[in-house]
């Protein structure tokens, strides 16, 4: 990282320690999409605290959300973790931070990570529904919005706190430091976190290569594959990032105006990467499994990882208007620059001499401009907001392994909310129009014949690129109806018809996407998908004991996805094209396809909140379970299977203790060329302790210790599952102290 850590804590140690003593006012936790308390917001909603946030190890966001109902994580590696709501991902599910979406490449790789920085986070808010369609399009899975105060809309108090964390699973540690005051009126907040995690270990047998599948009866190399089951880490499995955000505001009874600027960089290996060289020639079985074995030997010290440089400028505000129509306006803009190199490294110079293999880096870049309007038209009956959206997005992919040509994107959006109470019953709407330009090309070659011009007799290949410029006009709108049944029992009952604009991946993809090893094809002629979804909600709550169960189904009109090659296909292929297997470089030919499709699933929660020891003794059991069918027959691929979470959490004055149980059942409920995931079992514990130091200020020690039974696991939803297992046992320390 380019800045020096051991600098920025000792200034920030100096500048702390010449603080005066304040206390930080008590933030409710409530929806920032819609100025609601939480509890207030009808179902389908989680929010996660920023106490919760920080008690625990630092994980990838997906991850940080993998235990709420309904969520779920696909990994790929330690630093990558992309979340999933009720089986939707990528760009199905927009990550937001303080109510903008977070434009990096996410969504053009299942390796590259979301670049959000979650130290110093006031909470996390997942969201279905009708407030959903207020901020951004194409929210078929729901949102996941980061909030901060970064900038205050409020005056806020002075606050200082330095965290230091270790942890066991990858020899890492952590160190953040936060800094928020009222310099003259102007509301300051500096926050800065390095971070270092080297390669993470795994539990004893879990470091199969793939190709050893099927080949395990070779007695010749039983050696070979003891070696690989004994390897205790995963290689280019290590994670580093460093992040930097200063912000200012200024408030008042016209409203607040500010800006902030924010900068992630990050390190974090590739666990696995597809070989194109690694063609199916027709040996016999042993001599294949020798080649297997050379390519593995060829590739043991390579080293293959990515960088990211990411910069954002925000700015933001609200003028209060206190008229008969309108109350306020809220405005923003967002300029943001996102660059990811993937490289490779050798310790081995004889590595260069690979043929077949790329080895120049790859870049991914975003660069960005969102600005927006928020007319805020609530009176005392009816609270409505109207907003108004303008986004001018590029993508690009140049390098080695570029498989898109650049394309860009521009939408425009206009969007409603109301929500209203009636004497019996509570309604919450939301209406969306968008207008979304996508521009690409695709290039592919073709092979020209020359043996009728004189002296040539040899065919040559030729690039021939196509042209799109696709228009989009979709619309989107949901409802959700609430109703008390009586003083114990809620209702909630939501439908939304959402509309999404196919990506520029799923429409320009043409080329080797190593990552996940397949030769991804795109479809410029997609159309936009429409999910229309229901789901049924009840909640009890009675005395000290709770419960709630939920119902849904999700019918997704032109579902988008990715189809493997089947073997037959393949042959075929083979006998049409001679060289299909240079072609795709011994890659899986993947094409993005369009069908009907079906979700159905249930999430289920009950609970108990006991008094003991002078504490509060709470325990519950939850599920969630969800199935997904094509139209004309077969699952859906890489969906997680069902889930038993059990939850244990005590507090007691200054203490907590957390258990936190997980059952994954066993997927074998899988689409076309996908394999049956084990289930597994996840035993998670944490400790908070807060000790008052009086005059010096606060500590808080957090004790905690992941997967505790060194369970070997696989995450279904992964692309790599197989080559890639989830971390081993990990416990470690957290050290935050808040200064007076």
């Amino acid at each position: 990282m380019k800045t020096n850590k051991f600098a920025f804590l000792f200034m920030g140690a100096v500048t702390i320690n010449a603080l005066l003593a304040n206390d930080m006012e008590e933030v409710i936790v409530s929806s920032s999409l819609i100025d609601q308390a939480a509890s207030e917001i009808p179902n389908p909603l989680h929010v996660m605290s920023g106490n919760d946030i920080s008690n625990n190890a630092s994980k990838s966001l997906g991850e940080t959300l993998n235990d709420l109902l309904g969520v779920s994580s696909s990994d790929y590696g330690s630093g990558v973790g992309q979340p999933i709501i009720r089986g939707m991902s990528g760009s199905r599910v927009k990550i937001l931070d303080n109510g903008l979406v977070n434009r990096d490449v996410s969504g053009l790789g299942a390796d590259h990570i979301n670049d959000v920085d979650l130290s110093n986070v006031q909470q996390i808010e997942v969201v279905r529904g009708p407030s959903s369609l207020l901020y951004t399009n194409g929210t078929i899975g729901g949102i996941v919005n980061i909030v901060d105060n970064s900038i205050a809309q409020e005056d806020v108090q002075r606050l200082a706190k330095i965290g230091l964390e270790t942890q066991s699973v990858n020899d890492g540690d952590a160190q953040t430091i936060f800094y928020q005051d009222n310099l003259n009126d102007i509301n300051i907040s500096f926050s800065y976190k390095d971070s270092s995690f080297g390669d993470f270990n795994v539990p004893n047998g879990s470091i199969i290569h793939i190709e050893e599948e099927g080949h395990q009866e070779h007695e010749d190399h039983e050696e070979h594959d003891e070696q690989e089951e004994e390897l205790g880490y995963l290689v280019n499995s290590d994670f580093a990032s460093e992040s930097l955000k200063f912000g200012a505001s200024k408030t008042g009874d016209w409203g607040f105006i500010g800006f902030s600027l924010a900068n992630i960089e990050s390190l974090y290996g590739i666990p696995y990467h597809g070989d194109e060289h690694d063609e199916h020639d027709e040996h016999d079985e042993h001599d294949e499994h020798e080649d297997e074995e050379e390519v593995h030997e060829e590739h043991e010290g390579e080293r293959i990882f990515s960088t990211t440089d990411s910069d954002k400028f925000d700015l933001r505000g609200s003028l209060n208007i206190n008229g008969n129509f309108l109350s306020s306006v809220d405005f923003f803009f967002r300029d943001s620059d996102y660059v990811l190199t993937e490289q490779h490294a050798q310790e081995d110079e004889e590595h260069d001499e690979h043929e077949g293999h790329s080895k120049g880096s790859t870049t991914f870049a975003n660069d960005s401009v969102e600005a927006g309007l928020i007319f805020d038209l609530s009176n005392d009956q009816l609270s409505q907001k109207v907003s108004l959206n303008f986004v001018d997005e590029d993508n690009s992919v140049r390098g080695a392994e570029a498989f898109m040509n650049p394309a860009s994107r521009d939408e425009l959006t206009l969007g409603y909310f109301a929500s209203r109470d009636f004497d019996v019953f509570h309604v919450d709407f939301g209406i969306r129009f968008d207008n979304i330009d996508s521009e690409g090309s695709v290039s592919s070659a073709h092979e020209e014949n020359n043996e009728k011009n004189e002296g040539h007799d040899e065919d040559h290949e030729e690039m021939e690129t196509s042209f799109f410029d696709k228009s989009f006009s979709n619309s989107s709108l949901a409802f959700n109806f609430s109703k008390s049944l009586n003083d114990f029992i809620d209702l909630d009952i939501g439908f939304a018809s959402v509309e999404r604009a196919p990506s520029a991946v799923e429409l320009f993809m043409n080329g080797a996407h190593l990552a996940t090893g397949r030769f991804e094809v795109g479809n410029a002629n997609l159309n936009s998908e429409k999910s229309n979804n229901i789901d049924f909600t009840l909640n009890f709550n009675y005395d000290n004991f709770f419960a709630s169960a939920t119902v849904f189904k999700n019918d997704v009109d032109n579902y988008i996805y990715l189809k493997d090659e089947t073997e037959e296909e393949h042959e075929e292929h083979d006998e049409n094209h001679e060289e299909g297997h240079d072609e795709h470089a011994g890659l899986i030919l993947a094409n993005y396809l369009q069908q009907d499709a079906e979700f159905d699933g249930y999430e289920i929660e009950f609970g108990n909140t006991i008094m003991l020891l002078s504490g509060e003794l709470t325990f519950s059991f939850g599920r969630d379970d969800l199935s997904g069918e094509f139209s004309r027959g077969g699952n859906i691929p890489r969906l997680n299977p069902a889930r038993n979470i059990f939850k244990l959490k005590y507090f007691k004055d200054d203490m907590s203790i957390g258990l936190n149980f997980k059952d994954v059942e066993k997927q074998n409920n899988i689409g076309a060329n996908e394999i049956v995931t084990p289930g597994y079992q996840m035993f998670n514990a944490n400790l908070t302790k807060s000790i008052n130091l009086e005059n010096e200020g606060e500590l808080t020690l957090t004790f905690f210790g992941n997967n505790l039974l060194d369970e070997l696991a696989r995450n279904h939803s992964s692309f790599v599952k197989s080559q890639v297992p989830l971390p081993g046992r990990n416990y470690g320390l957290k050290f935050n102290f808040k200064f007076n």
